[in-house]
């Protein structure tokens, strides 16, 4: 087998236990040409400095002076490596994820196989269900846009079925764990910056997809997702709303943009449901008043 040189971009984000535990796994991997590259997005504590200590060389860190977000934290990487790598492969890897070590060589192996494929990606179990960690979180996307959430995971909560154990196409391939080939990077451009923390990758598929390129789910490349954390750092509560509802504006047509609008009582109702249930303060509920005012004003 060919071994063309991957550059695995982890953003991390006040991250550092998590980032170590990734980066720990990344040293065992059997993939013999590959590199690391650490976009600190303006961690407020020491995470810089010990990730330097601790990998030396084996990592290159770049610091943000502040959190650009998901997208454009990882624009700062694709960048670099574009300009400073002779890469094949770029892979944006969650810093919560733990790799198989064969991962990354089959990866590869897939995607070496088709010179239509632009972008690949793992099957991504829960790094702790209730004790297990042989459930899926994601195997493949899937787009359908009658649904309350245009994309949703396939597989997700599922046990590992047989199913699931065959390269497939799919609608979009994960930013938790999405390699792409160097050529799409340079024929499409990078993730859509206006996206701060979602949407990103799923618009960057149907674009891929539009222009050619073959998006494939690999399902004997495993990885661990310890699935929330960066969301429970980030609290999006309904201020990923406004997000949601230009992508579907941005990317499908005036019919299906409506439909969702005509959706958003119901998103709302079941807000309110897991208000009661959840949260029940003050703080969470004024929060929730304040990104629904914003939301209602932008999309004015």
């Amino acid at each position: 087998m060919n071994h063309p040189k991957v550059s695995i971009i982890i953003l991390n984000w006040n991250g550092l236990e998590d980032t170590v535990e990734c980066l720990e796994s990344l040293r065992k991997i059997t993939y013999p040409n590959y590199d690391v590259v650490i976009v600190d997005n303006g961690s407020e504590g020491e995470d810089v400095r010990i990730l330097r200590e601790k990998f030396g060389d084996y990592i290159h860190i770049i610091e943000n002076d502040r959190n650009y977000g998901f997208a454009e934290g990882n624009n700062i990487g694709i960048r670099h490596t574009l300009r400073n790598s002779k890469s094949t492969y770029l892979l944006l890897l969650n810093n919560d994820m733990i790799v198989a070590p064969d991962f990354l060589t089959e990866l590869v192996e897939v995607s070496e196989s088709d010179a239509e494929i632009g972008i690949v990606g793992p099957k991504i179990y829960y790094y702790d269900f209730d004790g297990r960690n042989d459930v899926i979180w994601y195997a493949g996307g899937k787009i359908q846009w009658w649904r309350q959430w245009v994309y949703r995971h396939i597989g997700e909560n599922d046990d590992d079925l047989p199913q699931y154990q065959t390269i497939t196409s799919v609608d979009w391939i994960t930013g938790a764990a999405m390699m792409l080939k160097r050529c799409i990077i340079e024929e499409l451009s990078l993730l859509n910056p206006r996206y701060f923390f979602g949407n990103e990758d799923v618009e960057y598929c149907l674009k891929a997809r539009k222009h050619g390129f073959k998006t494939i789910y690999v399902p004997s490349a495993k990885v661990w997702h310890k699935i929330g954390v960066s969301r429970k750092k980030y609290d999006p509560s309904l201020a990923d709303l406004s997000p949601y509802y230009q992508f579907i504006k941005q990317n499908f047509s005036v019919l299906v943009y409506v439909y969702h609008w005509l959706l958003l009582p119901v998103l709302l109702f079941q807000w309110g449901i897991s208000y009661l249930v959840k949260y029940r303060d003050r703080e969470t509920l004024l929060t929730f008043l304040s990104n629904f005012k914003r939301f209602i004003l932008q999309r004015h």
